[in-house]
């Protein structure tokens, strides 16, 4: 029996990735974005964005012809099964999610199919949003999924190949049929399904994302506590973790989260939480987000109390611009957050980051920009360690302690070696810690 042909409906993060490791499994896979510029670089081997090993991967493929582009929904109409992988970013001017990219994609589709097909929601959107996608394929001989995606930048491969589970939100047993046929060599290793309804599945995402948002503030508002009372926040995270109930993922207090899921996604969570007259059931998210905010001021406190009270003039040197390491993601970068508040403040801010460089260049022009940590640090009177690429987690003290002109270093991630920091000279601080 043939195996079903796949299209992939938004060739950004997500979709860039589900098609590539979709046609690594064996199957023939057509993406399609508006942007052709997008379109173009991928067809010609390139991944718009960083992504670990994802270049590889996709230049592994291409040559096998499972794995095509284009801009036209004319070109997708024949599939088998269609997954729309569409951004649904913040609504400016609100926290309401902007789904209009999905209802976009859904109309061009709807237009052109022309035979039975299975269409697989996998973006993030407010719950009761498959139900209104369902209505416009009405008169069509179309089954809709919904299949949240759990991808973590920097393990999307690992994440799409070997997820930590699948779940499928149905209407009927033909959709469930054909989730397990096209997920078939990832279940076949053991991957654990989860079938549930479509409101079910839209919800899985925003919850899981509202509570590793909700365990990193926790720990977080935990360091504000230990800021006062001269604990360490460090040893508390460490003894929390063992305890089995807790566990130490996500228990890291440091700068907090961002990136273009978490903050999104929880203040999108509020706002339909709103719409459906349940807002108080999500109350404390406003907290969560509150705590992760602080967390960005608070930065600036301790790098302007290391200087004096004063950020006027001085020279800092910001080690990561991506809102974490293994990535060139800038969306809500806590790093880029603070490097800007330090210009604002008056400060002479120089960032350095492996990845992200272009993107922050892009879009925060007014800061400058180095090409090694130890140009950043040139000069500087104070050095801020702001996303934890291994890079500066590794890097040797002694190195910068030679072109800084203050050894001051603020550790925003509590991921350096305090210990080895002060032995080689620094005065050394930290969030959460004496």
């Amino acid at each position: 029996m043939p195996r079903p042909t796949l299209s992939v409906i938004g060739l950004g993060y997500l979709g860039a990735t589900h098609a590539i490791c979709m046609a690594d499994l064996g199957y023939d896979v057509v993406g399609l974005d508006i942007d052709a510029a997008r379109v173009e670089a991928l067809a010609n081997g390139t991944v718009p964005f960083f992504e670990p090993g994802l270049d590889e991967l996709l230049n592994k493929v291409l040559p096998t012809g499972r794995l095509t582009f284009t801009t036209s929904y004319d070109d997708v109409a024949a599939a088998d099964v269609h997954f729309l992988c569409v951004g649904t970013p913040q609504r400016k001017g609100e926290n309401a999610a902007d789904t209009s990219y999905v209802d976009a994609a859904v109309a061009s589709l709807a237009e052109r199919i022309g035979k039975p097909c299975v269409v697989v929601g996998k973006s993030t959107v407010p719950v009761g949003t498959a139900e209104r996608v369902a209505e416009q394929f009405a008169g069509r001989d179309v089954e809709l999924v919904w299949n949240p995606e759990f991808l973590r930048e920097g393990w999307a491969i690992e994440d799409t190949l070997h997820p930590d589970r699948l779940v499928f939100g149905i209407t009927s047993p033909r959709g469930e049929e054909a989730m397990r046929e096209v997920f078939a060599p990832i279940i076949e290793s053991g991957v654990p399904v989860v079938v549930t309804d479509l409101a079910t599945a839209q919800l899985v995402k925003v919850a899981a994302n509202a509570f590793l948002a909700t365990k990193i503030s926790f720990i977080n508002a935990m360091a504000e506590v230990c800021e006062v009372v001269h604990a360490d926040v460090k040893k508390l995270s460490e003894a929390l973790s063992y305890d089995e109930r807790i566990g130490g993922r996500f228990l890291h207090a440091g700068l907090g989260f961002g990136g273009g899921c978490l903050p999104k996604d929880i203040r999108a969570f509020m706002a339909r939480a709103g719409e459906l007259g349940v807002d108080q059931a999500l109350s404390f998210l406003t907290e969560v987000d509150a705590i992760n905010q602080r967390r960005r001021a608070r930065m600036v406190d301790l790098t302007r109390g290391l200087l004096d009270d004063s950020l006027s003039g001085r020279r800092i040197g910001v080690l990561g611009a991506a809102f974490k390491p293994h990535s060139d993601d800038i969306r809500d970068s806590p790093a880029l957050d603070v490097a800007s508040r330090l210009h604002g403040a008056g400060a002479h801010v120089t960032v350095y980051d492996p990845a992200a460089l272009a993107n922050a260049r892009r879009d925060y022009p007014a800061l400058d920009y180095a090409e090694s940590a130890v140009e950043a640090a040139t000069g500087a009177d104070a050095v801020l360690h702001l996303t934890e690429w291994p890079e500066f987690v590794q890097m040797d003290p002694a190195v910068l302690g030679a072109v800084v002109r203050q050894r001051n270093v603020v550790d925003g991630r509590n991921a350096l070696d305090a210990a080895r920091w002060r032995a080689a000279g620094w005065h050394y601080r930290a969030l959460g810690r004496p």
